[in-house]
């Protein structure tokens, strides 16, 4: 965890002393909150962008695996090496925009998905897949934590009430999730109904990106570099001084909702081939759409319920729903499949959003980055070390037993680390 201190007050802090020693002119202002808000916008477009972009290729691993013969397992690894990217990145860097910025290290992470997209059109074997995926995971980690404390404190500055912080974290939990289900779908329509369906979904994302990167250079900076060089060092798996317990519990919540998406994000579509034998590309896209939407969904619908509803409400729909998963899966009910999952999904939203939230809220705005940063490393791990036990487990177990112990590992670690999570709420 970072514990660099900037030399900046905080966004209410510095309103106050400008206040008092140099009162800006009204019009001044107007135009400062006007240029915060604009940049809320552009941060938040961009954090969709990337988000989106790393869904893309779900729909798409079973053309892939059709074209080029490769076992599940295989699937599983290039899933695997996003999320290595991902865990990677939040760990080298993923903390420096406290003491770097946070637009430099959003501009970077847009800068790596166009990347990316590039390998992906370029070099699609296996190995091309592998290293294109590594890249997309490695921009990923870049940005979560960044784009998540600077759109708090966007919000803050554009409104000048810190009470907008509450509202800037619910648009970033639901642009974060919401971003991942909007990729999955556009790549799964585009390969359904547009030629060169390995091609044409990653053209689509080189021009969004594009955009991206030009608007976040719009974006006001909120952080303030250090007057003297700062030592680097890694981010570390640390909880604040005192709030051990809080982090740790607010770190596994987290990391149970995200091993719901990962089922979903790698081999969910499989599982529907094989065990439903649905290979209707929209329909994978969409499958994985509708879980993730109804994570977005959730955040917005239930935010004005207590921190500690959501968190029980939450638990109650993730588990629930698993549990109708696994059943449609034991009678081939392909519709209770995609519903258990789309209600599961809803319960991955409430518990993501506070856990994140609990742990942002830890800290002061001059540690939050490297809170969050730490934070999303647990969670990321979830979305990937799962995920890849479950494709060495189907080198030798048949798919429906991998299903079910998948789901009950996920349900009890939500069950456990949400009801301690509510406890501190």
């Amino acid at each position: 965890m970072s514990t660099v201190t900037r030399t900046a007050a905080t966004p209410a802090a510095a309103h106050e002393v400008t206040a008092d020693r140099v009162p800006a002119p009204r019009g001044r202002r107007s135009h400062t909150r006007r240029r915060h808000g604009f940049g809320f916008w552009a941060v938040a477009l961009a954090f969709l962008s990337v988000m989106a972009f790393a869904t893309v290729p779900a729909p798409l691993y079973v053309i892939y695996q059709a074209r080029d013969g490769f076992p599940t397992f295989t699937t599983t690894v290039v899933f695997a090496a996003y999320g290595v990217g991902v865990v990677g990145s939040l760990y080298l860097a993923g903390h420096l925009s406290d003491v770097h910025g946070r637009r430099p290290l959003i501009l970077v992470s847009v800068a790596l998905e166009l990347v990316a997209a590039v390998l992906f059109l370029l070099w699609n074997d296996v190995s091309g897949l592998i290293v294109a995926r590594l890249v997309t995971g490695l921009g990923v980690g870049l940005l979560t934590a960044t784009a998540t404390a600077h759109l708090g404190e966007l919000r803050v500055r554009a409104t000048g009430t810190a009470s907008s912080a509450a509202g800037a974290g619910v648009v970033a939990g639901a642009v974060n999730l919401g971003g991942l289900s909007l990729g999955a779908l556009v790549g799964g329509a585009l390969a359904e109904f547009v030629g060169q369906p390995l091609m044409v979904p990653y053209v689509v994302f080189v021009v969004a990106l594009v955009v991206a990167f030009v608007v976040v250079l719009a974006a006001p900076e909120t952080v303030d570099r250090p007057a003297s060089p700062v030592p680097y060092r890694p981010q570390r798996l640390q909880a604040p001084d005192g709030k051990a317990g809080a982090f740790w519990a607010a770190g596994t919540a987290a990391f149970a909702a995200l091993a719901v998406q990962g089922l979903f994000t790698s081999v969910a579509p499989t599982f529907l081939a094989t065990t439903f034998h649905v290979t209707d590309r929209l329909a994978a896209g969409a499958t994985t759409f509708g879980v993730f939407a109804a994570s977005a969904v959730s955040q917005i619908v239930f935010a004005r319920l207590s921190q500690r509803t959501q968190i029980r409400l939450g638990m109650v729909l993730l588990v629930g729903g698993l549990v109708v998963l696994a059943v449609a899966a034991i009678v081939l009910q392909v519709a209770g499949f995609i519903g258990g999952g789309v209600v599961a999904g809803a319960g991955v939203g409430l518990l993501f959003r506070a856990s994140i939230g609990s742990a942002g809220a830890l800290v002061g705005p001059e540690r939050r980055g490297g809170v969050l940063a730490a934070t999303f490393l647990i969670a990321y791990a979830g979305l990937t070390v799962p995920v890849v036990a479950v494709g060495a487990a189907l080198l030798v177990l048949p798919t429906l037993p991998v299903l079910l112990g998948y789901v009950v590992f996920v349900a009890v670690l939500a069950v456990v680390a949400g009801s301690r999570l509510a406890a501190r709420a």
